[in-house]
């Protein structure tokens, strides 16, 4: 018998202009908006339990932020805390988020999407009404790119460049699957949710945008009557946007970046509709099925730290002290081969005096035979594959960057191989394994 109820809300976070941009190992400043930015929210119940789903145009929560969000959600609505599900879609043209800062203007701006995402739970609760709900499974070709190449040289690189002849082939396999959730309600507009993995990192600049993901809410909307739309990003730690094999008119609306990186507003329109396009191959001929539960857990883990050796931080040091006073022309580094270096050089300071461990939680959310499973941070392509793979299960969808965000989670190989995601990552080879271990034992559990 099929009980559920599916309410949605909306609310704008757009942020004053002067406000630091988050995204990059570079100082950027919002000196204008391309568009808004904006908490999404889906609340859903059966009988007496209630969950809501939230996704946030941010680059990423801190994990104490995403508590003190939650924690605000819970006292102002009555919701367990293991019910109240935060995402961040990942856009590097948004503002940074900080619990306590020294800057005013953060300051403000973080009272006020505190303020804001409470008010969108109350917001989608009320909402609440009969619905029914179905799923399916499109696909989005050609926008979404492994990032990690062997090179001619035998090294392995991140970005390595656009039409870059010493390119080799990707390291892994892209997943592109759109993944489709569709609710049907009595006397109120349908509701989309969806879910693809892939970098929101294709606009650049110093204006504010929600990048790809808001293209896709805009759209599916535009094109489907009398619909919401709310998207999360899946398992996209080792994928982005950038082809580096271009022909005809692949660069079209794109300029090259500091960092050797293709991007445009008008890629980032253009990816919204591919999309889109594969929400719409699954719109119409969804699955529908009874839902007369929804279940929701979390499952803690201690997870192994990238911890640098002794030997390492002296040049840690030096690379580090260079950067921050200005003087990256003094390595002998370019584009994202700098920031690679930069970063993994941030990651041995930071962990200079441990912890040897760090606390991890995964959230999952059931809703009947349909499951997401959020993991707080960003986990290469891999991760999203196996679990998604998990039997027992109608559709499962990994979200990244949920309830937290602590950096990205590399296969183990990624590790003897290289590249900017590994030598920046807190944690230590066999993260991503660890999480497939884990995030199977909790959709068991949540069954």
């Amino acid at each position: 018998m099929n009980t559920l109820n599916a309410g949605f809300a909306r609310v704008n976070i757009t942020p004053m202009l002067g406000i630091g941009l988050a995204g990059y190992y570079q100082t950027r400043v919002a000196d204008g908006v391309l568009d808004d930015l904006e908490i999404n929210a889906l609340a859903l119940s059966c009988g007496e339990e209630r969950v809501v789903l939230l996704s946030v145009d941010h680059v990423g929560m801190m994990r104490e932020i995403t508590t003190d969000f939650r924690e605000h959600i819970a006292e102002v609505t009555g919701l367990p805390m293991e019910a109240i599900y935060i995402h961040a879609t990942h856009t590097h043209t948004g503002p940074f988020l900080v619990l306590q800062s020294e800057d005013e203007l953060e300051r403000e701006y973080y009272q006020m999407v505190r303020r804001k995402i409470a008010d969108v739970t109350r917001l989608a609760l009320d909402d609440l009404k009969p619905a029914k709900m179905g799923w399916g499974i499109g696909q989005a070709p050609d926008i979404a790119f492994i990032r990690r190449f062997r090179m001619k040289d035998g090294s392995v690189r991140t970005n390595p460049g656009v039409n870059n002849p010493d390119i080799v082939a990707p390291i892994g396999e892209v997943d592109e699957r759109v993944s489709v959730i569709r609710f049907d309600r009595e006397g109120a507009d349908t509701l989309v949710l969806v879910n693809f993995a892939d970098h929101p990192d294709t606009v650049g600049g110093c204006k504010i945008s929600a990048d790809w993901p808001g293209f896709v809410r805009k759209t599916v909307e535009k094109v489907l009557d009398d619909t919401k739309c709310i998207f999360f990003n899946g398992a996209q730690g080792d994928v982005n946007h950038v082809k580096v094999h271009t022909k005809d008119g692949d660069l079209n609306g794109m300029f090259m970046d500091f960092d050797d990186v293709s991007r445009g507003y008008d890629h980032a329109r253009y990816m919204g509709r591919v999309v889109t396009g594969g929400v719409l191959q699954a719109f119409d001929k969804v699955k529908y099925v009874d839902v007369d539960s929804i279940r929701y857990c979390q499952r803690r883990i201690s997870v192994p730290a990238n911890l640098p050796t002794a030997e390492e931080l002296p040049e840690a040091r030096r690379i580090n002290e260079l950067h921050l006073t200005g003087r990256d022309e003094e390595l002998p580094y370019t584009g994202m081969m700098l920031t690679t270096v930069v970063a993994k050089a941030a990651r041995m300071l930071r962990l200079e005096h441990g912890p040897e461990s760090f606390l991890m939680e995964l959230s999952g959310i059931a809703i009947g035979g349909v499951v997401m499973l959020g993991i707080p941070g960003e986990p290469f392509t891999g991760v999203g594959r196996a679990l998604k793979a998990t039997e027992g299960w109608d559709l499962v969808i990994p979200t990244c960057n949920t309830n937290g965000k602590q950096g990205y989670f590399p296969m183990k190989e990624a590790y003897d191989e290289g590249g900017y995601e590994a030598g920046s990552s807190s944690f230590k080879a066999g993260v991503a394994e660890l999480i497939i271990e884990e995030g199977t034992a909790l959709l068991n559990e949540l069954r």
